[in-house]
């Protein structure tokens, strides 16, 4: 079920990584030109976007790289659970994956309310 789009569910995913530390930051930096919303987390902590921060901030370039790696694996993992689609070779929707998605249809992996996985979907 993908009941939040993409953009609100990196905010959730931040919010949690952010709660799931030892030690609580007082500031955090996003690569980006928008801001989670951390109203909810149990301690103050201001936010900052930054514009092509993958380019200009240390700290977003390795954990851009860090994220790019744990997603390469887990995409490596779900070529095994459902090959056919692709997984492992490239991470985006292609034209060749539309063919898969036809073929097969879409997987449980897969994020229905994505328009070309949506046409693919037979239900």
């Amino acid at each position: 079920m993908d009941a939040l789009n993409i953009l609100q569910a990196t905010f959730l995913a931040m919010r949690r990584a952010l709660q799931a530390l030892g030690a609580p930051p007082s500031h955090v930096v996003v690569d980006g030109n928008l801001c989670p919303d951390l109203g909810d987390l149990a301690w103050p902590c201001t936010v900052e976007a930054v514009v092509r921060g993958d380019a200009t901030v240390p700290a977003i370039s390795a954990a851009s790289i860090l994220a790019k790696c744990a997603r390469d694996a887990c995409m490596r993992e779900l070529e095994v659970r459902y090959p056919g689609y692709g997984f492992a070779a490239h991470k985006a929707i292609h034209r060749r994956d539309v063919a898969a998605l036809r073929r097969l249809g879409p997987s449980p992996v897969h994020r229905r309310s994505f328009a070309p996985v949506q046409s693919c979907d037979p239900r």
